[in-house]
């Protein structure tokens, strides 16, 4: 058990965005997405529910809520969307024996090749101490992040509320993303396992170069318009289709019919690696990275001049290079959060 200064002092060593609330004087929030392999269901649930509390309500063999604990309602799933719908679909239902069998031969399977992944609710930022100690546990109870398999392609997804819905503050981390994407992707060293599916792919230039034009003002319609016109996917390192869907769902949905599009306040970015299973790594890495975003794009002195260098890039010659950018864009860095 862990003292109330060992708790504070923890808590102190995670930075925090410049703007702490929303327009409505909230707290602002982070859920987190995290894949991996290594740890049955059962065992991840049991392990949450003994750091956090709560209580354990099992949907079915690939879906467990671990509900009420200190930090909210947890999910854990095997992420295979035709497991859990059959998953469901048993629960109440007597299954012939053969048929059962067969699918408990897939699970294993599937197992092999799809990882396990936790849902957190939505947590303060100043809370998102806690998730990394959970972590940890995980990490000592054997789990298998990103770089045990080759043909692993697990992530670690940040969900961060924004301080404000507006068009003007959701095309400044628009803005602050595209001038750090090349440097993010650098800092992460994205496996290649990931690099080559289309999960988190960047935005085209075309797009990044509309966002940063000099005269480019776009009210919230003609701002999610030009999105969906753009990325007509989920497949993007910074994916704004749950931030979009929660502003103007019925665009979202005629535009992209997915039933896995959510409808959220957050942004949802998808670029870093799990490496669970690295002990010198934890949650606060990718998360003092995505911070660099959210700094730049609070910081519009910054910002701008940010803007206008790499306006000048993508137009020189050397715009289609990757590493000279990535390495030019630190100037805009925080230095504290590096």
């Amino acid at each position: 058990m862990k003292s109330a200064l060992d708790n504070d002092y923890r808590a102190s060593l995670w930075p925090l965005p410049p703007r702490l609330h929303t327009a409505e004087g909230d707290a602002r929030r982070v859920g987190v997405e995290l894949e991996f392999s290594g740890i049955r269901l059962e065992q991840i649930a049991n392990l949450i529910r003994e750091q956090l509390g709560g209580e354990l309500d099992t949907v079915s063999p690939y879906e467990s809520l671990v509900r009420n604990t200190e930090l909210g309602d947890f999910k854990v799933e095997l992420d295979s969307a035709w497991l859990k719908r059959r998953g469901r679909e048993r629960a109440d239902v007597a299954s012939d024996e053969l048929a059962t069998l067969g699918e408990n031969m897939l699970k294993l399977a599937a197992e092999q090749l799809v990882p396990f992944e936790v849902v957190s609710p939505p947590i303060a930022m100043s809370d998102l101490w806690r998730l990394g100690a959970l972590l940890q546990v995980l990490q000592r109870s054997g789990a298998r992040g990103t770089a045990d398999a080759p043909h692993y392609a697990f992530g670690l997804h940040l969900n961060p509320e924004l301080p404000g819905l507006d068009a003007a503050t959701i095309l400044a981390y628009l803005r602050a993303f595209c001038c750090l994407s090349d440097w993010l992707r650098m800092r992460s060293k994205v496996n290649v396992s990931r690099r080559i599916t289309p999960y988190i792919d960047p935005y085209e230039k075309s797009y990044v170069s509309r966002l940063l034009a000099p005269d480019y003002n776009p009210d919230e319609q003609q701002l999610i318009a030009d999105y969906l016109a753009a990325n007509p996917t989920r497949n993007r390192a910074l994916d704004m289709l749950p931030l979009f869907s929660h502003l103007d769902q019925p665009r979202v949905r005629a535009a992209i019919p997915d039933d896995r599009v959510g409808s959220r306040p957050t942004l949802h970015y998808r670029l870093p690696n799990c490496e669970i299973d690295d002990p010198n790594w934890s949650l606060a890495r990718p998360w003092r990275d995505w911070l660099q975003v959210d700094a730049l794009a609070c910081d519009p002195a910054r910002l701008e001049a940010a803007v206008s260098r790499y306006r000048e890039h993508l137009g020189g010659i050397s715009g289609g290079l990757f590493g000279d950018w990535a390495q030019a864009s630190a100037e805009f860095l925080l230095p504290e959060l590096c």
